[in-house]
């Protein structure tokens, strides 16, 4: 009985999604929800490729949890613009509050927006945003078998960070046995592990996703010569 209502909201939830897809792109603005459990490192990551980015690529973030402020913090301290979404409990972000959050960022000054969502791997995965890219954090510590345990999440992933990968032997993590489990449902996102304490694997990292925005960019370009 329930059903009908489920499908009303993400019928809404979609269409703003797509209006805020069309005023990024409008902006020029390259888009990625960012998705993990909660400790798997999205702020790390986020903190970490933004460090590493170009100078020219301008930079914002959205960050989003149940309650406080402390990521957004650590995002400002780095003199990133940035905006808190706290869901007061709510286990994931949607295009609404995207919406909301958008108009206290200088999204026209940007060229890349990060969106750390709330740390879970099932809600998130249904809600779209209005990104173009959904990337996905695993970790170490939380074991190999995550993509067979949420085989949903990983399935719409544009791309598969490993992080913590320096704990790799700690924890006995068996990485084909995780590799497998993604490619049975997206044999196509590519994964990489990454440690954002000692630096492995970001640079290559950075390298695919700045090649995503440039085609974003180059997209936009050929949009405006129509």
């Amino acid at each position: 009985m329930n059903l009908p209502i489920v499908k009303q909201i993400l019928s809404a939830n979609d269409l703003v999604a797509r209006e805020n897809r069309a005023t990024f792109d409008e902006l020029g603005v390259f888009v990625v929800n960012v998705m993990a459990s909660p400790g798997a490192g999205k702020t790390s990551v986020i903190l970490a490729t933004a460090e590493r980015l170009p100078r020219q690529v301008r930079l914002g973030v959205i960050e989003g949890d149940l309650a406080s402020s402390l990521d957004a913090d650590k995002v400002a301290a780095c003199g990133i613009p940035v905006t808190q979404i706290n869901t007061g409990g709510g286990c994931h972000l949607d295009a609404p509050m995207i919406r909301t959050a958008t108009a206290q960022l200088p999204v026209r000054d940007l060229d890349l927006l990060l969106i750390e969502n709330v740390g879970n791997l099932v809600c998130p995965a249904d809600f779209a945003l209005g990104a173009n890219l959904a990337l996905v954090i695993a970790s170490a510590p939380e074991g190999h078998d995550k993509p067979y345990k949420y085989p949903g999440i990983f399935a719409q992933a544009d791309a598969i960070l490993l992080n913590k990968s320096d704990l790799l032997a700690v924890f006995d993590f068996d990485f084909d046995f995780f590799q497998r489990g993604i490619a049975m449902v997206n044999p196509d996102a590519p994964i990489f592990p990454v440690s954002c304490k000692t630096g492995a694997g970001l640079d290559a990292w950075l390298a695919w996703l700045l090649e995503k925005q440039k085609a974003f960019r180059e997209d936009e370009r050929q949009a405006a010569r129509i």
